[in-house]
């Protein structure tokens, strides 16, 4: 599948592009926006996408580091590339990255065969990215992986308005359990918004290949993140 570039405001960027197949002349299929962990549209995310595309949707993960290094693809397999992982999210700037992440929903949206329909789904650094598109955006549905940080930016809970789907890692290393209950507390008077937790896990259990990958969880989660996605965008 293709790397394409998007034109935004700022400038271009690159993205990850993964069409299904299968959809003839006048057909149409929905489409999520993939939104990257910590180590850039690396193999992981690719991966997502084909799967996605598998699945019959139209699936695009846009570089959110281009600002500071194009292309990064980082594995977590090294200190040396968690060091710079790391530096990266801290010169991320967040307000910039969602508007990124709105001008690549609206080109995917653009995309030949998009039937207009479209969410996102995003992980870690990315599960955040995924709560704020779901307060900032128009996008139809969003899904959030042990976003990191989501309780700094509660205030906005109210401009949800289209359904939000949260996996909360019980042992997340990065999200104390107060920081989990204020979430589940604040989110869960939203009708809008879907909450599940899992016990006995850690950061990035759906991960596959990482160190804290669990596939009872993982299974669990993608099923219903499978279904979120039929019933919302279907």
């Amino acid at each position: 599948m293709p790397d394409i570039l998007i034109e935004g405001p700022d400038g271009s960027f690159s993205a990850y592009l993964a069409k299904p197949t299968g959809v003839g002349p006048g057909e149409s299929a929905p489409a999520v926006l993939v939104i990257q962990e910590i180590f850039g549209v690396n193999a992981v995310m690719r991966g997502i996408c084909d799967d996605l595309a598998a699945e019959g949707y139209i699936a695009l993960c846009p570089d959110l580091f281009w600002r500071q290094q194009p292309g990064v693809q980082l594995t977590d397999k090294t200190d040396a590339e968690w060091q710079r992982a790391f530096e990266l999210m801290q010169g991320f700037n967040q307000s910039k990255g969602v508007d990124d992440l709105i001008t690549s929903l609206d080109h995917l949206r653009g995309i030949p065969g998009c039937s207009g329909k479209a969410g996102t789904v995003g992980y870690c650094l990315g599960g955040k990215l995924a709560y704020l598109m779901a307060t900032r955006s128009n996008a139809d549905c969003n899904v959030s992986y042990y976003g990191v940080d989501i309780d700094s930016v509660l205030g906005e809970a109210s401009a949800i308005t289209k359904p939000l789907l949260l996996h909360i890692a019980e042992e997340d290393q990065f999200v104390s359990k107060e920081a989990q209950a204020k979430i589940k507390e604040t989110l869960g008077r939203n009708s809008n918004v879907t909450i599940y937790s899992y016990p006995g896990v850690n950061h990035a259990f759906a991960r596959v290949g990482g160190a804290h990958w669990n596939e009872e969880a993982a299974r669990l989660a993608n099923e219903r993140t499978a279904s979120f996605l039929r019933r919302h965008l279907a």
